[in-house]
């Protein structure tokens, strides 16, 4: 018997994945690609979601800060409070550029969204 993937209240990593993500209009403008899980506390600190690109080819990454999300039981996705126009000037990296996840990264993500450091 495998372990349970979702339950009313908490849901597997890997349900996460490909899950759709939409603006405040309803916009779909990406797809959860990972979640970044702090080694120390357990929380769940950022979603990176992919975007723009086609088929994988020029596909970018935006890290999220997981609580810049809110989860839509009717669109079955997640709601964030952020355009697609938005997106392009937000922190992002390419599949084979990625960041150094220091803090001065993750500050300049949480302050873009201006959103409270999960690290405080």
């Amino acid at each position: 018997m495998g372990a349970t993937q979702e339950t009313t209240t908490l849901i597997a990593g890997d349900k996460v994945d490909g899950t759709t993500v939409y603006s405040p209009d309803g916009e779909k403008i990406g797809t959860i690609h990972d979640v970044m899980i702090d080694k120390a506390t357990g929380k769940v600190a950022y979603a990176v979601m992919s975007f723009g690109g086609f088929l994988g080819i020029g596909e970018h990454y935006h890290p999220l800060p997981w609580s810049t999300l809110r989860y839509d039981v009717d669109s079955k996705g997640y709601l964030v409070n952020v355009t697609s126009d938005e997106l392009k000037s937000a922190p992002h990296f390419a599949a084979d550029d990625q960041p150094d996840w220091g803090r001065d990264y993750e500050t300049r993500v949480h302050d873009y969204y201006r959103t409270p450091y999960y690290w405080v």
